[in-house]
């Protein structure tokens, strides 16, 4: 009991202190994780922790819709593709599709590795940046 209420206090502390880009990286990673979990649980005929899991990972893709900036050009690119992957998981979710689920999964591993790349590489630019102030 006491070591959930630990990890549950470092899984607070983890968000609040997240930067915006730590904080996308999460949403993805969340996303997989309940989808996954979906994958399993339509493999394994229980459809109500299914519904319950792919609709965590719609509202994850909901939030991630949410918050594009439609001013900049690339989340007028995003947008389409995050609403094909809503479509793709409510398509799995009512036809118990393990096509679309996995689909959906392999846009949002795509989505999440290039957010990967796009840390890393911010990263490295603001430690070059602070190296020759």
């Amino acid at each position: 009991m006491a070591m959930d209420k630990a990890y549950q206090a470092y899984q607070n502390n983890s968000v609040n202190t997240a930067s915006s880009g730590e904080l996308t990286l999460k949403l993805y990673n969340g996303c997989i994780k309940f989808i996954k979990q979906a994958k399993e649980d339509m493999e394994s005929n229980n459809f109500e922790s299914k519904n319950t899991n792919i609709q965590k990972a719609q509202n994850i893709i909901q939030e991630l819709m949410v918050t594009l900036d439609m001013q900049i050009e690339i989340s007028q690119q995003i947008l389409p593709l995050y609403e094909y992957i809503q479509y793709q998981l409510k398509e799995a979710n009512i036809k118990n599709d393990r096509e679309a689920l996995e689909e959906g999964l392999h846009y949002v591993v795509e989505f999440r590795d290039t957010w990967k790349e796009v840390l890393k590489e911010t990263r490295q630019q603001k430690y070059v940046q602070g190296a020759r102030v």
